[in-house]
């Protein structure tokens, strides 16, 4: 798992990066949690994801936004984060020129930054939005939202009650041509305590669905 450091545009950012062993193989990027709320790249549910794509062939990338750990700059309410984001996804970009196809996953305000990302990259094929903070962000950019992917939340957030996420896959679902596939955590909180072996089976479960139809 080597560490890597690429210029961001508030200077330098850390992450991990795992290449895959084939050329022309898929990117994936994994977007942390919030920084002022504990969130780093080393996040359980963000390192679980992270070797959920690479266990399925994917060049993958993790990152810590600027201000956190090594990262350089300091939190920007998402502005900042987004282009740390789209930075860091011309880096794994420039790493692997053959690659065919992208994905973005993320957790919480991760998530929030993915799905803004997902608008400003069409290479961007599939996301996986890890409980979305429908409630707490603006999610009315995803007009239309471009790509298919995987939605799942807990069924006990009280960070963000799950009927803003109801909302949210509804507005969604009414697009044609991609498919949202919504799941529910039974009994899960925001942070997924206890509930991440149900969590990371989801997860999984949807990649390979994707990926079977893929090859």
């Amino acid at each position: 798992m080597p560490e890597v450091i690429f210029t961001g545009p508030a200077g330098r950012l850390e992450g991990r990066y795992h290449p895959a062993k084939q050329k022309n193989a898929p990117i994936a990027m994994i977007l942390h949690p919030h920084p002022q709320f504990h969130g780093t790249m080393n996040h359980q549910i963000v390192y679980q994801c992270y070797y959920a794509f690479a266990h399925r062939g994917f060049s993958v990338l993790r990152f810590n936004f600027r201000g956190v750990g090594r990262s350089q700059g300091s939190f920007d309410h998402g502005t900042g984060e987004l282009s740390d984001a789209a930075s860091a996804l011309d880096w794994a970009q420039t790493i692997n020129p053959e690659a065919r196809a992208c994905w973005v996953a993320g957790f919480s305000f991760g998530a929030w930054i993915g799905m803004q990302l997902l608008m400003r990259r069409p290479e961007v094929e599939g996301f996986i939005s890890i409980a979305p903070p429908a409630n707490l962000y603006d999610f009315s950019f995803l007009a239309p939202c471009p790509s298919s992917g995987l939605i799942v939340h807990g069924e006990k957030d009280a960070v963000v009650p799950p009927k803003d996420v109801n909302t949210l896959v509804e507005k969604l679902k009414t697009q044609k041509g991609i498919v949202i596939d919504q799941q529910v955590i039974p009994g899960a909180n925001h942070f997924f305590d206890g509930k991440l072996e149900p969590l990371m089976q989801s997860v999984t479960a949807y990649l390979d669905m994707r990926l079977a139809n893929v090859r």
